[in-house]
């Protein structure tokens, strides 16, 4: 069947992307991780359009998990 046979075609290139993303973490991705955790205040994640949307999702995960933070839309940020 030509629906299973696409379906485990795009795990097989979700499956690589995530693999390459092995070699993108490197002393950058510490230092943002330990600067995050050592906030005192809120972590403030901003974006708009589809990273907005990506941004509101990682705001709910910090927050979730024990680390204040809020959602500020960009186009917003401008008014205060």
């Amino acid at each position: 069947m030509k629906l299973i046979k696409r379906a485990k075609e795009i795990l097989d290139i979700e499956a690589d992307a995530i693999k390459d993303l092995k070699k993108r973490i490197d002393n950058n991705f510490k230092r943002a991780v330990n600067l995050i955790l050592s906030t005192k205040g809120r972590v403030v994640i901003s974006g708009m359009g589809k990273t907005g949307i990506i941004a509101q999702k990682f705001s709910a995960t910090l927050s979730s998990t024990g680390t204040p933070s809020l959602f500020l839309h960009s186009a917003e940020a401008i008014h205060g």
